[in-house]
């Protein structure tokens, strides 16, 4: 059984998670205890690597991703599940903006088996080269400063490009997804999917279960910024709450098809 530690531990993380710049005296108030306790709570979980300890407060610990080229080997089944999914979501569409990573490009792969006549605007060399197996899709790529671990444009002239155009969706991956909504380890990616988003008439995230109540760097969507959330499992009862609080659709690549 839990000791009182443990539970205001587990309290601790749950309140970080929904808001990650609660500071120390908001802290002891939620947990009704002191802020002296909170700083040896904080002290500790920092010690375990499980939070950042920022001015004032922590934050949950952002860990790096691996490269794009390592993360296309992981997951392989549920980013492939998670592309089905998300390309019976596509229909009618005709212009897509598809952003850079794994599982983006498992969809851009998918999309180029299933949909044929449409554009595609990507920062994404992996997501244009998968794109390019089918002939009637045409392939607009953006230009900007080369991000060789991440195989993408990004930069200011990456977002100029994209603010020249509307589209039917904007289709991107996230590095995390807690209740404030998707995030990315990368400050110039999520510059880049926040930018694809404003100029989307739809937008969808497509992420697997391992991506659930990570926070990173660069929060590029709050959920209500986010259509549909496309993934493998559904998630835990906060993260659930606050995709479905915001009208976002949540369709899991399963049995159980589509829920909101």
């Amino acid at each position: 059984m839990a000791n009182k530690k443990q539970i205001r531990h587990r309290r601790l993380l749950s309140l970080l998670e929904t808001g990650p710049n609660m500071r120390v005296n908001e802290l002891a108030d939620e947990l009704e205890v002191t802020a002296e306790t909170i700083r040896r709570d904080l002290d500790e979980l920092s010690g375990k690597g499980v939070v950042d300890r920022t001015y004032g407060g922590a934050m949950l610990k952002a860990s790096h991703e691996p490269v794009v080229n390592i993360r296309h080997n992981l997951m392989t089944r549920e980013r492939e599940g998670i592309a089905r999914a998300a390309v019976k979501q596509l229909y009618g569409a005709k212009i897509i903006m598809i952003g850079s990573g794994a599982t983006t490009t498992h969809v851009a792969r998918r999309i180029a088996i299933e949909m044929n006549g449409i554009t595609v605007i990507t920062h994404s060399f992996g997501v244009a080269t998968v794109l390019s197996l089918n002939p009637t899709i045409c392939v607009m790529m953006a230009p900007g400063i080369y991000h060789g671990t991440e195989g993408a444009m990004h930069g200011s002239q990456t977002l100029r490009y994209l603010d020249d155009f509307h589209v039917d969706w904007a289709i991107t991956g996230a590095s995390g997804l807690t209740a404030r909504g998707a995030s990315d380890a990368l400050i110039d990616a999520g510059d880049v999917y926040s930018c694809m988003i404003k100029h989307a008439s739809r937008t969808m995230v497509v992420a697997d279960r391992t991506k659930f109540n990570k926070v990173f760097t660069a929060r590029f969507a709050k959920w209500s910024d986010i259509d549909k959330l496309v993934t493998d499992e559904r998630p835990g009862p906060k993260l659930s709450s606050a995709v479905k609080k915001a009208d976002t659709e949540i369709v899991v690549s399963s049995s159980e098809s589509a829920s909101s």
